[in-house]
């Protein structure tokens, strides 16, 4: 019964001695570095009033001072099924993860089998067997006991494959993190759309409200004898311009409620009610642009994850290289095997068998080469996307600040062209009235103040929006340096986001 126990420490502890020595082959991994100037779009978003404080990042919806904003974005976040699908592939990580480093233990597996044979008495062993005394062609064997292999990881190939598997789980869990950006962010540009649909559907109607009234002044001039037939028709043609308006703004505004529902997880008309009630669009918050181009590195997912793929490609060269030295594997089994069940378990049925085996490839018509350039080229590969990634990174802020500054300041212009066009049309009415000119010049000033007035209220929407997209490109959304400074200090463990993305 001790006969396993003894072989086995005789053969494992100079093996785990070996393990324990030897190093991993292939290359360290070192994090690239981003050499970024400062964002040169940021002054003009530092000169903006900022009086109010700013909000933080990972709660950037909540700075629209918006019930109905964070309701919606919270929502999604809780339902949305993109972010499901995330979780899941977060869940085949790690459990990919988790099984990669198991192959660095040994396996114990428990047999036990039933044999019963009748001998052929023809057959080489019956034919000579037959003869001896006490001979019976039917045989009955017995046999259980554990059975324990263990591959020793002496170059590193496993170590190797089970470090690239938590970087991928790492990989996953960031993209899951921006998956989480990307619906927060999505959720709030759909409400801000309805918003926007809401606002412009209503000064269409103040139009066609306007216009009425002018038809009905001009109809009232035409009983008079001041007016013709043709002002009319001018009039009535206005009236149904204004009208023409409502229709496409309806199905934008039908078109954005169905996406919040399902970016909220839910069938198409399920929340219409409550969120298409009317609501003013909510102003831009406060927005701070402290942060430098590394504070980007460090909390956008997208780069997280690509610097973890990066890893991951880097581990899978020395697993490759592994395969040029030798592979080196001990097994052992204990138990019983006995003929009859009468003396199964007695020290006479006991047994221990011990071994140990070397693989190594001599000759493989370059096989291993090509592995080895295959897991180059993906590193290379990964590395380019990395620094691709990052120079897309640097350009979404830039072109977010850029949009922001520029919207808010084209709204400011189009309010002070609002101003002076009401003013002009209040005028031309007056004018009107009193004879002084015609119609033409009425309508005129009223289709200049319908257009302006939308485009008003479509651009201030397109200022909040603009705000949306400068948290998404910092990476707004999540609690993200504390995490990627955890996982950039130890980047052989894996590390759960998950109470972080909740």
């Amino acid at each position: 019964m001790n006969a396993l126990p003894k072989l086995t420490a005789a053969a494992v502890s100079p093996a785990v001695c070996l393990a324990l020595a030897a190093c991993a082959v292939g290359p360290d991994y070192k994090k690239p570095e981003a050499n970024l100037a400062p964002f040169h779009n940021a002054a003009k978003v530092v000169a903006r009033d900022t009086s109010q404080p700013t909000t933080p990042l990972d709660q950037w919806w909540t700075g629209f001072n918006d019930p109905m904003v964070v309701t919606v974005v919270q929502r999604a976040l809780g339902q949305n099924l993109d972010l499901a699908a995330a979780l899941a592939r977060v869940r085949q990580a790690r459990a990919a993860a988790s099984g990669a480093g198991a192959a660095l233990a040994p396996t114990v597996d428990f047999d036990a089998a039933a044999t019963y044979e009748h001998q052929s008495l023809r057959g080489p062993f019956g034919s000579i067997a037959s003869t001896a005394p006490g001979f019976t062609r039917d045989i009955h064997e017995y046999s259980l006991g554990p059975v324990a292999s263990w591959e020793i990881d002496l170059f590193g190939g496993l170590r190797r494959g089970a470090t690239a598997a938590q970087d991928e789980a790492q990989a996953a869990e960031a993209e899951r993190a921006g998956t989480r950006v990307t619906v927060a962010a999505d959720a709030a540009d759909a409400y801000l759309q309805v918003r926007s649909y809401q606002a412009r559907l209503s000064v269409a109607q103040n139009q066609v409200d306007i216009d009425n009234h002018l038809l009905m002044l001009v109809h009232d001039r035409y009983h008079a004898g001041a007016a013709t037939g043709r002002e009319i028709a001018q009039a009535e043609a206005l009236l149904k311009q204004a009208r023409a308006t409502l229709q496409p703004l309806h199905i934008g505004l039908e078109q954005q409620l169905n996406r919040l529902d399902v970016l909220m997880g839910a069938q198409p008309g399920t929340f219409a009610r409550e969120v298409g009630a009317s609501g003013a669009i909510p102003r831009v918050p406060p927005i701070s642009v402290g942060d430098q181009p590394t504070d980007m590195l460090r909390r956008r997912p997208d780069i997280i994850a690509a610097e973890r793929q990066l890893a991951a490609s880097n581990e899978r060269i020395g697993a490759a290289l592994s395969d040029y030295y030798p592979k080196i594997s001990i097994a052992g089994a204990l138990g019983f095997d006995s003929l009859g069940t009468d003396h199964l378990f007695s020290s006479s049925a006991s047994r221990a068998i011990g071994g140990g085996a070397l693989r190594w490839r001599l000759f493989d018509f370059g096989k291993v080469d090509a592995a080895v350039a295959e897991a180059r080229g993906a590193n290379a590969e990964q590395l380019a996307r990395y620094r691709q990634t990052v120079l897309k990174a640097a350009e979404d802020v830039e072109n977010a600040l850029m949009a922001l500054t520029e919207t808010e300041t084209h709204v400011l212009e189009l309010q002070g062209e609002v101003n002076a066009l009401v003013h002009s049309r209040d005028l031309s009415e007056q004018a009107y009235k009193a004879g002084s000119i015609t119609l033409t010049d009425v309508l005129d000033a009223d289709r200049q103040l319908l257009r302006a007035r939308d485009e008003l209220e479509s651009n201030q929407a397109d200022a909040a929006r603009a705000a949306v997209g400068v948290f998404r490109a910092l990476g707004g959304g999540w609690s993200g340096p504390a995490q990627s400074a955890a996982v950039r200090a130890e980047p052989g463990r894996l590390h759960s986001l998950t109470s972080q993305l909740k």
